[in-house]
């Protein structure tokens, strides 16, 4: 669905340097890195927002130098930025902006701003401000739109911060319905790593504009271990394939390049990293390893 084949941008003194990655169908992608990272120059890169300096990318086998409106007719998208115009109504700014896809319907809209809690039969809210909603509520309008032209790409920048604990349920409900058949993709960049571990099947993680990791997330359990465990004993590691250590009062905890015919000493503890787990060990490699 999306190939990517290594992208650059460079922006100010940041620069987003060689990302190469395969994103088929059927897939929650997760985007995850610290702030910074490139997160969301790789998102408008990929909306067209931003042309890259080198490498190129296509989506569903198109590129935007050739189809550009084709594309954007294919992707939902939900950003920092709002979309909608403070002044208009709900309505009022769906029907202006939908009429630049050609599967938009204010009727399917409607049924999500329904489920979202956004209208009701006694006072429906197409006729409210958009301006005069709350930040989770314009986030809510504004995926009901993406969803209401039916698109085959949903690319989310950060929405999941700003909804309730039910609306979060919810909102992954329809994201894996979204991509049940196989064919439509989501890109999610969240800082909310424990709904990646329960809901994400890829996972691209950025530091500083490098790519660490973009693979499925069967490959990201196979890649890493976090070893647990007395000091000395995690010191006896294999240096090329340890990546952090960080030492505690009481022991320490080591994130490693993971090898399956490894044996590792039994008297330590081994386990796969949640995401967290991962950035967090991964992004102070420099600052906590003193060996």
């Amino acid at each position: 669905m999306i190939m990517v084949n290594g992208i650059s941008k460079q922006l100010g003194r940041f620069q987003l340097k060689d990302i190469t990655f395969d994103l088929p169908g059927g897939y929650i992608c997760g985007l995850v890195g610290q702030n910074g990272a490139g997160k969301t120059t790789l998102l408008h890169l990929l909306l067209g927002l931003y042309k890259q300096d080198a490498g190129e990318f296509t989506i569903d086998g198109m590129d935007y130098d050739n189809d550009e409106k084709t594309i954007h007719d294919r992707i939902g998208t939900v950003l920092v930025e709002e979309l909608f115009i403070p002044e208009l109504t709900i309505k009022e700014n769906a029907d202006y902006f939908g009429k630049y896809y050609s599967k938009y319907s204010w009727e399917k809209m409607e049924d999500y701003l329904r489920k979202f809690k956004l209208m009701d039969d006694k006072n429906g809210r197409g006729g409210q401000q958009f301006g005069k909603l709350s930040r989770g509520q314009k986030l809510k309008c504004q995926f009901a739109f993406a969803l209401s032209y039916d698109p085959e790409i949903l690319i989310l920048d950060e929405p999941t911060g700003n909804f309730d604990p039910d609306f979060r349920e919810q909102f992954f409900e329809i994201l894996k319905e979204f991509i049940s058949d196989g064919t439509k993709t989501v890109i999610l960049a969240t800082h909310l790593t424990d709904d990646l571990d329960r809901l994400a099947d890829y996972l691209i993680y950025l530091e500083d504009g490098k790519q660490v990791f973009a693979g499925d997330i069967e490959s990201f359990h196979n890649e890493y271990r976090i070893v647990s465990g007395e000091k000395y004993k995690l010191k006896l590691l294999r240096k090329e394939s340890l990546i952090n250590i960080e030492e505690k009062k009481y022991g320490a905890k080591a994130l490693v390049h993971h090898r399956k015919a490894y044996k590792y000493d039994p008297e330590v503890q081994v386990s796969v990293p949640t995401i967290e787990e991962f950035m967090y060990l991964y992004s102070k490699r420099d600052k906590t390893c003193s060996w």
